[in-house]
């Protein structure tokens, strides 16, 4: 392996463009990660409920699977062994770890909400902000 991917992969491991990954027990990865996929289902719930936007979802497990208008798909899938979570979108794959009391991607330090929303905002071709006016 060459220097520069030794580098990588170290940064990758250790954690984050914004700092260091937190190592979370079993059940703690679980509740954050189930919090932020009932955050993103009861959101699409909700553009659908006030005609914003039909985003269909489906849930098999820690996998979610959006489908927006026009064909295009998002896909956030769990990977507890890595403690991250994916993010699949037409502008690429995303990696996020447990950084600081929030989900940040692995190469550039952005919080997870943002990127989805960037993606599903990209995709659809409106402002959509994922997570706003929701209450526990």
């Amino acid at each position: 392996m060459s220097p520069d991917l030794n580098a990588d992969a170290a940064a990758r491991t250790a954690g984050t463009a914004s700092g260091a990954a937190q190592r979370l027990s079993d059940a703690q990865y679980r509740q954050l990660t189930e919090a932020v996929l009932h955050t993103l289902e009861r959101t699409a719930d909700r553009w659908l409920e006030d005609d914003v936007v039909d985003i269909d979802t489906r849930r098999t497990g820690g996998l979610l699977e959006m489908a927006l208008p026009g064909g295009s798909q998002l896909i956030v899938n769990t990977q507890p062994p890595l403690q991250e979570i994916w993010l699949a979108a037409r502008s690429g794959g995303f990696h996020f770890r447990w950084v600081d009391g929030q989900w940040r991607d692995t190469r550039d330090g952005r919080e997870f909400f943002d990127a989805v929303s960037a993606c599903a905002s990209e995709q659809t071709g409106l402002a959509l902000r994922f997570g706003e006016g929701l209450s526990a």
